[in-house]
């Protein structure tokens, strides 16, 4: 582990870990929006069965490291992933249901879907709360495995990144206290599935690489279709 010293800037070294709100809060978007447009993509009563396993997830993890991420045992790291799996699972469902909708049309199956499907202000706000929780769900990956998770960050376990920010290519540019925190991740997140490629922060790992090549590939085929759909549905001015 690098000397600890104002010298090296704190992704480098150990630190107190970054605050757990930030992240709490992006889950509970997701579970809000679950409980709210993207219940119209689940079967009743099945759609509450998930939202309900992610927030007995999130509870157990915010009462036993309320504060700062830096506790490194093995159950809480688990428990943290299996939380990010659950909602993965949650979103690949939304997704596939929403794209098989829009591709098998009339829907048969997902004939509640009908009024949706066929008004455009409906429909985009169904897909793009699919698209949010997609882009909220990756950047909770890139943040969970870059370099060992939070954790092992703070205690800067792993010197080499997944994810090379401008702060680490630039460190006269910025405090030496900066350090990624999950808002990064989410930026990340957010430019890749709007910009279909890279912008400022760089895979260096191939597992990176891979998942930020998925996320690309996701977004596409949701703004494709939605945006696709809603343009045919839309009624001429008069």
């Amino acid at each position: 582990m690098p000397e600890q010293n104002d010298e090296v800037p704190a992704w480098q070294r150990k630190t107190d870990g970054e605050s757990r709100v930030a992240v709490t809060l992006a889950v509970l978007v997701i579970v809000g929006l679950q409980f709210g447009p993207l219940k119209k993509l689940w079967p009743q009563p099945i759609w509450l069965l998930l939202p309900a396993l992610e927030v007995w997830l999130l509870g157990v993890l915010v009462v036993v490291n309320p504060f700062r991420l830096n506790r490194e045992e093995r159950w809480l790291r688990n428990s943290g992933l299996l939380l990010t799996g659950v909602l993965s699972l949650a979103t690949a469902i939304s997704a596939g249901r929403l794209v098989a909708a829009l591709i098998h049309w009339p829907p048969g199956w997902a004939y509640d879907l009908e009024s949706t499907l066929r008004d455009p202000v409906n429909l985009l706000e169904l897909g793009g709360a699919v698209w949010l929780t997609n882009v909220v769900v990756f950047g909770l990956w890139y943040w969970e495995f870059d370099r060992g998770g939070p954790a092992a960050r703070a205690y800067a376990r792993k010197p080499l990144p997944d994810f090379l920010f401008v702060q680490m290519q630039n460190p006269e540019l910025t405090e030496t206290e900066w350090e990624p925190e999950f808002f990064d991740y989410l930026y990340l997140s957010f430019t890749n599935a709007t910009a279909f490629s890279p912008t400022d922060v760089m895979p260096m790992s191939r597992w990176a690489k891979a998942m930020m090549m998925v996320q690309s590939a996701i977004s596409l085929v949701l703004v494709i279709l939605v945006i696709a759909r809603a343009i045919n549905v839309l009624q001429p001015f008069p």
